[in-house]
């Protein structure tokens, strides 16, 4: 069992990242208010909702060797939730359970892309390792989440 230690949403693309306490997550929408959320006409959503582990965004950071004053916060990798004390899925169908209801479908890795290197040279390199950028999923049951909310994997 891991824990929820942070939320993250954007409105536009390259749009600011907006750090939350709660937040409502649905099947329509994804996170409430991100840019990614809503699955279009047609779509099927395996990209709505992305999740990265503390523990990986730790890694990442500790192999580009950073001083202190160039450590970034875990929402610079624009990931919608950060996850404490668990290892994600690696693989496609299994379910991600978040508070009371809310539950995850792990659809594909997330792919580090050029934007990280943008916002630090070689971060992307150092998010490619075993799924460090982390997991993208499908929102398969409704929930309200908070941070500090039980995370656990399903099937």
């Amino acid at each position: 069992m891991g824990r929820l230690g942070g939320i993250a949403r954007h409105d536009r693309s390259r749009g600011a990242i907006e750090t939350l306490q709660n937040v409502s997550v649905t099947r329509e929408l994804g996170v409430r208010g991100d840019l990614r959320g809503a699955i279009r006409p047609g779509g099927k959503g395996r990209r709505q909702i992305s999740l990265i582990e503390a523990e990986s965004w730790d890694a990442a950071l500790a192999d580009l060797a950073l001083s202190a004053d160039r450590i970034l916060p875990w929402h610079e990798r624009r990931a919608n939730l950060l996850v404490h004390g668990i290892r994600l899925p690696r693989e496609a169908g299994k379910v991600i359970a978040i508070g009371e209801s809310l539950r995850i479908e792990v659809t594909c890795e997330c792919d580090p892309c050029s934007r990280m290197d943008e916002i630090l040279p070689g971060l992307k390199a150092a998010l490619l390792p075993d799924w460090r950028g982390g997991v993208r999923g499908r929102v398969l049951t409704d929930g309200d989440i908070a941070i500090g909310d039980e995370v656990r994997i399903e099937q």
